[in-house]
C-alpha cells in the first residue's frame, strides 16, 4: 500500500469509526436506504461520509487539489477538445480528488429534476447532491438535445505540468468514494445489447419480441423524452456483513438480489480531438478513443492504473459516467450509475521514457495489482466518419496489443506470446453499449 492510500485510508476510518458508521447506516436505513463501506481490491476504503451523503466540498478530501462539479464548468454530453481552457491546473506526481455527478436521475426522460425524480423513490431533498441540482438547474453552456449529445456530465479537464503529444499520462486510481447510497440502471429505446434499430429493423440474432425494452411501449415518435417509455431502475444500496456495500434489485416473491459494488468512473479520458465548437460531434461523450473516455472497464477501480497517449499540452484530462457496479458488457445500457468522490495521481511518462507500457504511447492500456490489460476497440477515431460496433474488430485489436506487449515488454517471443494467451489469458466484452465497443484482455502478473 503506497503511503497516500495508507493516509487517505486512516483518514476515511478516522472520519467515521464502526460506531459513527453503524448509527448513520441505521439512520439511513430508517428512511428506506443505507449506507455502509466496501474493502476495495488495492489503495482505499470505499466509504460514504457520515449520514451517507456526501455533499460537495464535505467530508474527507485526501487528493492535493479538489475539483468539484459546477454548471459553469463541466460539459453535459461532450468532452474536452485539445484546445479547451483547463479548469484546474496541477503538477505531475500530484493527487486530485474529484467529486463526479451521475447522470442518472438529472436526464430529460426523468424530468431533468433530480429532487422531484428521487423523491419518487423514498429519496428526502436533502439526500439529494446539491451539485446534481444545480446541473440540471442551471447548466446553460450549450443547448441539450437528448436525442443527439451524450447523456454524461463531464468534469475537466485538468492541466497536468509537462504534458505533451507524444507522452504518456499515468492515471493511478487511488480511491472511489459513492457520494450516495443509491444508484439507477437504465435501459433506453434503440440503446443496448438488445436494441430496435433505425426504421423498426430488429437487430440479426433475436424476434422482435426479444427486443429491450418492449416495441410496444417504444415512444420515441411523440419527440418528448418523458413519454419515450425508457426504464430507470431505481436500486438501493445496502450495508450486508461486514460493512460490504451492496446493491439491492427487487425480485417479486423471493429474497431481493443483492450483489456487491465495485465503484469505477466510466469516464476517464485525455483531450484527443480537435474541434470547432463544444458541441462538435467529436467531442460526443459517448464513444470511446485512443484518449479514452467512456471506456467502461469494470476493472478501472481504486488500486488500478490507466494509461493514455497523450495529444495535447497538458494532457487535459477528465472524468465522467461515475459507476458503483457493472458487468461485463454493460448490457442494459447503463451500469448501476452513481455519483463518486474518486482520488488520483497523475504523473506525465515522458516520449520514449519509462514507467509506462509501451504499448501506451499509441493506444490505452491498463493494469491492476494483479494483472496487464491489454484494450481493444472497434473504432477509436470517436465519430469521425461514423462509428464501427464490430467485437470481432475490437477483440482483434486488443490481441494484438497483448501480443505486442508481451514481445516488447516483457521478451517474449511473439508466436510463443500467441499460444500463452491462447491457453491462459481471458478476453472479456467490455462494453456492447457506446456505438465503439471495446475488449479488454486480462493477463495475470503471478504468471511471470
Amino acid at each position: 500500500m503506497t503511503e497516500f492510500a495508507g493516509k487517505a485510508r486512516d483518514t476515511l476510518v478516522a472520519a467515521l469509526g464502526r460506531r459513527t458508521f453503524l448509527r448513520a447506516a441505521a439512520a439511513v436505513s430508517a428512511g428506506g436506504l443505507t449506507a455502509g463501506a466496501t474493502a476495495t481490491p488495492a489503495n482505499a476504503q470505499t466509504r460514504t461520509s457520515p449520514g451517507g451523503i456526501l455533499q460537495p466540498g464535505t467530508g474527507p478530501i485526501p487528493g492535493r487539489h479538489y475539483l468539484p462539479s459546477r454548471p459553469d464548468e463541466v460539459r453535459w454530453g461532450y468532452v474536452p477538445s485539445v484546445t479547451s481552457e483547463p479548469v484546474l491546473r496541477m503538477r505531475s506526481g500530484q493527487t486530485v480528488t474529484i467529486d463526479a455527478v451521475s447522470h442518472e436521475g438529472i436526464l430529460e426522460d426523468q424530468g431533468r429534476d433530480p429532487v422531484s425524480f428521487f423523491a419518487g423513490h423514498g429519496v428526502p431533498a436533502r439526500r439529494v447532491l446539491t451539485d446534481a441540482v444545480a446541473i440540471a438547474r442551471g447548466y446553460d453552456r450549450t443547448p441539450r438535445s437528448f436525442d443527439v449529445d451524450g447523456p454524461h456530465v463531464v468534469t475537466g479537464p485538468i492541466h497536468v505540468d509537462g504534458a505533451a503529444p507524444g507522452d504518456v499520462l499515468k492515471i493511478e486510481v487511488l480511491s472511489a468514494v459513492p457520494r450516495v447510497p443509491y444508484g439507477v440502471v437504465s435501459s433506453r429505446h434503440g440503446k443496448g445489447a438488445l436494441p430496435r434499430l433505425a426504421g423498426g429493423a430488429v437487430p440479426p440474432g433475436i424476434t422482435e419480441a426479444e427486443i429491450m425494452p418492449p416495441v410496444a411501449t417504444d415512444g420515441r415518435a411523440t419527440g418528448d423524452p418523458l413519454r419515450y417509455g425508457n426504464v430507470s431502475v431505481f436500486t438501493p444500496v445496502r450495508s450486508g456483513r461486514g460493512g460490504a456495500l451492496t446493491g439491492v434489485l427487487p425480485r417479486p416473491g423471493h429474497r431481493d438480489v443483492a450483489f456487491p459494488l465495485h465503484p469505477f468512473m466510466g469516464i476517464m479520458g485525455v483531450a484527443f480531438a480537435d474541434a470547432g465548437s463544444l458541441t462538435d460531434p467529436l467531442l460526443n461523450s459517448i464513444p470511446p478513443t485512443l484518449g479514452g473516455g467512456n471506456i467502461d472497464i469494470s476493472l478501472l477501480g481504486p488500486g488500478a492504473t490507466f494509461y493514455l497517449p497523450v495529444f495535447a499540452e497538458g494532457a487535459l484530462f477528465y472524468v465522467g459516467d461515475p459507476h458503483l457496479a457493472m458487468g461485463d458488457g454493460e448490457v442494459a445500457l447503463t451500469a448501476l450509475e452513481g455519483s463518486l468522490r474518486a482520488t488520483y495521481r497523475l504523473t506525465v511518462v515522458k516520449k520514449g521514457g519509462r514507467g509506462a507500457p509501451s504499448v501506451a504511447f499509441t493506444y490505452p492500456f491498463a493494469e491492476t495489482p494483479q494483472a496487464w490489460v491489454p484494450i481493444g476497440l472497434s473504432d477509436p477515431d470517436g465519430a469521425r466518419d461514423g462509428q464501427g460496433n464490430d467485437l470481432d474488430i475490437a477483440m482483434r485489436r486488443a490481441v494484438v496489443n497483448a501480443l505486442d506487449f508481451l514481445e516488447h515488454d516483457l521478451g517474449m517471443n511473439r508466436a510463443v506470446a500467441y499460444a500463452y494467451l491462447s491457453a491462459a489469458a481471458d478476453f472479456s466484452v467490455s462494453q456492447v453499449v457506446d456505438g465503439t465497443v471495446g475488449v479488454h484482455g486480462v493477463i495475470p502478473k503471478t504468471h511471470f
